[in-house]
């Protein structure tokens, strides 16, 4: 009961601070502690104000969450704190694109599944890269539990996941809907449950293809709601097999 009451004062601050940059400027101002906190798992100490930019960025992000957040999408501080670590993170690559001459992306000849990141003999480039795998193994293991709320696995998200492009576009069109619409929303995380019939008549998309990709679907949605933003970048770039038929 007492989180109950403490959450909602937050998001009472959250509200008033969404059209008044004062009261947002002293909402960032009280939660510096917070952010400080959330920085330092990140950087693996305690940051200084005025001389670490991760500082900055994550204040950034601590405010373009209040500004961004919804009832729907779950604790306020569990969404403004995966918001940090996914700006931090995209900090962090934009960096390194900035540092390296050699393209990153490019593979290994002598083993065609190991990027040059992986092999650059840089230890500041080593540091920075366990930090992103540990964030991005933190996010993966925090999703994987609400998953299972839902009674899903990532393995149902791989094996249930669109064949073909025009069906996959449908299912994003239908997404769209959905993550705008409150009712669907609220419904889907209260029951657990997708509405379908509700998002296929505001997405005119077929029902049958929304109950066949049902599990992608929830998936996403789940996503949608705290932040997830590494997760649902990986879910969304799995490139349908052109030319593969839907069972």
């Amino acid at each position: 009961m007492e989180e109950k009451i403490r959450n909602e004062e937050i998001l009472e601050e959250v509200y008033k601070s969404k059209t008044s940059s004062e009261s947002a400027d002293k909402l960032v101002e009280k939660y510096l502690p917070f952010i400080k906190t959330q920085t330092a798992k990140f950087i693996n100490r305690i940051p200084r104000e005025g001389e670490d930019d991760e500082l900055s960025i994550a204040m950034l992000a601590f405010h373009e969450s209040v500004l961004n957040y919804e009832r729907n999408r779950g604790a306020f501080l569990t969404f403004s704190a995966l918001n940090i670590k996914n700006r931090l993170i995209d900090y962090y690559r934009k960096e390194k694109r900035h540092k390296n001459i050699i393209s990153l992306d490019v593979s290994n000849s002598d083993n065609d599944t190991k990027a040059l990141i992986d092999t650059i003999a840089d230890e500041k480039n080593e540091t920075e890269e366990l930090e992103l795998r540990s964030s991005v193994k933190d996010e993966i293991l925090l999703f994987s539990k609400e998953l299972l709320n839902f009674e899903l696995t990532l393995t149902d998200i791989a094996d249930n996941c669109p064949k073909q492009e025009r069906t996959l576009n449908a299912c994003h069109k239908a997404l769209s809907f959905a993550k705008e619409n409150n009712e669907v929303m609220e419904t889907f995380l209260r029951t657990k449950k997708i509405p379908m019939t509700l998002i296929s008549k505001g997405s005119d998309i077929s029902l049958k293809t929304l109950e066949r990709h049902r599990k992608y679907l929830a998936a996403l949605l789940l996503a949608y709601t705290n932040g997830f933003e590494i997760i649902r970048g990986h879910i969304k770039q799995i490139n349908p097999k052109k030319g593969a038929d839907e069972k």
